[in-house]
């Protein structure tokens, strides 16, 4: 009877020291809400999240079929970039997505065996206590941000603040580098010294989103007395050893992971959309390590931590940006005194492996990719065309799957070539047309989007007439109102169409801000406005060039679906100031539409200023999907 009490009571006691432990891992991860199956670039940690973010009542109790179906929607972005996401969970990935159960696993958390435990902790010690006086160490600083995003459905106001950590490392010339996502929309960013109880404000000298690094400066001279800068460098070999420092989550201190190199490819980077040459290592990379640095044997810096690949299937999978990223975002700072960006090619491939094809083509050997589709605003527009056959990019060899040769016995992406390019250089390309082997050359420029996936100025054009709320479309505003109340039209639009010229937008009415003049369309929201008096809208600033030199007695917008909405001019304009007043609201527009309007046409495809476009001069469902993605199941890749 005794032995039978004692055992219910140890049962008991160990029943609660179980459910303790999970309460607490799961308040550990709480604030990460990481999905499954994702690719996640480790961002920063966020220390206190915005409580703005809008997810629909409706999304609270949804059942699995209504998740099935939600996921199988038109995306933004590509499958392959769904899996990548910040660690702290502000990477545009679905806000409805349930936490999971395997939250350890996805920060690649081991199970270490009892056996040959006790028999390797010998040799750890030593190892740490190695790394733990190595000098490098005190050139990696830990990152505080203090964060205020514009909010896109509001834009003529911020989001509530919020804070988060991050790592950054010195490189010399007083400057540190770090991640973009640890300082977007940053109104303070400050840094700590290992060993240091002393915080510094620090200056974000440029941003390459694409890329995802930052510059920082510091200009109080007591934070770098005694500091020593890190040394970039080469491209590792696979299988070369990597520690990753930085100031993840679980403490205030350094922490230290060690892994080896895995894989060397064109990688998607989830917070710029862009797809560059990435580094796989198995090192253990968590939220917080961002913007630290991955070092080789010899204490050189090999890269950036920014990203890790979440999946219940895989543990331990983390990216680096290697230093010929960094130093292509460096080069190009200290050449313009800014980032100007990655250029494009802006040509849709296909691979060339069916012998049927090559022979139509007139293509005699196993080589080069087809080209689809030109993009209006690319430099290639004017010197390449549809049918042609890419068969080499300054020299260099393609193959019929669009890869190139890679060092001694490696085969990377064909858009490797092109991300070596700077913005205004010239490519020789190889062509094949119509059978003729010719050469020509073409300028290389940053891809235009016309949905654009960050907003310059970090601040989103607005404008307001009678109560209706203009905007641009852009993928923070599509992250911010959910895919749902967008629509089907405006996602397949921000997917599969491009943008005619440079500075060509969809323009939307975001909401109406219900007033005596406007009634009867309180209940427009997210609808594409298409004319304006008749006029096709180019973009926000076009339209209010329209308004403000309109003499005609009404005000009419034509919308997606042929809705009209008619509003009498002098009544708009005499109601407007009662609304702004009524809705708190300080200006009628943003401070970019004070300036003076410029055609875009002028300089563009020279389309007239009344002449009436449809969809399809728009690439509406006729185009294959805009994608950074690598070569699907459809064969088709976007240089």
């Amino acid at each position: 009877m005794v032995i039978a009490v004692a055992s219910c009571w140890f049962n008991a006691l160990a029943s609660t020291s179980t459910t303790r432990y999970t309460v607490s891992s799961q308040r550990l991860f709480s604030a990460s809400q990481i999905p499954a199956t994702r690719l996640v670039i480790p961002k920063a940690v966020s220390q206190s999240q915005n409580p703005r973010k809008r997810t629909p009542k409706e999304h609270t109790h949804k059942s699995s079929p209504e998740k099935e179906a939600n996921s199988q929607k038109i995306s933004r972005r590509s499958r392959d970039e769904r899996k990548y996401s910040d660690a702290d969970n502000r990477s545009g990935i679905k806000k409805t997505e349930k936490p999971q159960s395997t939250a350890f696993k996805s920060f690649g958390t081991q199970r270490k065996s009892a056996k040959g435990f006790m028999g390797n902790l010998t040799d750890q010690q030593a190892e740490t206590a190695k790394i733990q006086d190595a000098a490098f160490l005190n050139a990696v600083v830990k990152v505080y941000c203090t964060h205020t995003a514009p909010d896109y459905s509001l834009p003529w106001q911020k989001q509530r603040q919020f804070t988060s950590t991050g790592s950054a490392f010195m490189i010399g010339d007083g400057k540190l580098l770090t991640n973009a996502h640890c300082v977007e929309h940053n109104t303070q960013v400050k840094v700590k010294r290992r060993g240091d109880d002393t915080k510094y404000v620090a200056k974000v000298l440029a941003k390459g989103m694409e890329c995802d690094i930052a510059l920082l400066s510091v200009e109080n001279e007591k934070f770098w007395k005694g500091a020593e800068p890190l040394q970039f460098g080469h491209l590792p070999r696979l299988q070369d050893a990597v520690t990753v420092v930085g100031y993840p989550l679980g403490g205030d201190t350094i922490s230290v992971t060690k892994g080896v190199v895995s894989r060397i490819e064109v990688t998607s980077y989830a917070h710029g959309s862009a797809e560059l040459l990435g580094i796989q290592i198995d090192a253990a990379i968590n939220p917080g390590n961002s913007g630290g640095p991955a070092f080789n044997d010899q204490g050189e810096c090999i890269g950036v931590a920014f990203q890790v690949y979440r999946s219940d299937d895989v543990e331990n999978i983390g990216y680096v940006i290697p230093t010929t990223v960094v130093s292509h975002f460096l080069d190009d700072y200290e050449r313009n005194g800014k980032y100007t960006g990655f250029p494009s090619l802006g040509i849709l491939l296909q691979k060339l492996e069916n012998p049927a094809l090559r022979a139509c083509l007139k293509v005699p050997s196993n080589e080069g990719v087809l080209v689809r589709r030109v993009e209006p605003t690319s430099g290639a527009s004017n010197v390449l065309k549809e049918g042609d056959v890419i068969v080499s990019f300054d020299g260099v060899d393609v193959g019929s799957e669009g890869t190139v040769p890679f060092r001694s016995t490696e085969r990377i992406a064909f858009r490797y070539l092109i991300s070596q390019k700077f913005t205004g250089d010239t490519a020789e390309v190889g062509i094949i047309r119509a059978g003729d082997f010719m050469k020509v050359k073409t300028a290389m420029n940053p891809r235009v989007h016309l949905v654009p996936y960050h907003i310059e100025g970090g601040q989103p054009s607005y404008l307001i007439v009678a109560g209706l709320v203009f905007t641009p479309l852009s993928e923070p505003l599509i992250d911010e109102e959910c895919e749902d109340s967008i629509g089907l039209k405006l996602l397949t639009k921000a997917r599969y169409s491009m943008a005619r010229f440079k500075g060509e937008q969809i323009v939307i009415l975001s909401q109406v801000l219900a007033n005596e003049v406007n009634i009867g369309y309180e209940d427009m929201s997210n609808e594409q406005v298409l004319k304006f008096n008749g006029t096709r809208i180019k973009n926000i600033h076009h339209l209010a060039h329209l308004i403000d030199s309109c003499r005609e007695k009404y005000l009419i917008f034509e919308f997606e679906d042929n809705y009209l909405a008619v509003l009498e001019r002098e009544a708009s304009s005499a109601a407007s100031s009662c609304i702004l007043k009524d809705y708190g609201i300080p200006s009628e527009r943003s401070s970019d539409l004070l300036e003076p309007y410029v055609d875009p046409i002028g300089i563009g495809i020279g389309i007239g200023e009344n002449q009436v476009m449809d969809d399809n001069d728009l690439g509406v469902g006729d185009t294959p999907p805009i994608t950074n993605s690598e070569f699907g199941s459809d064969g088709l890749q976007w240089a």
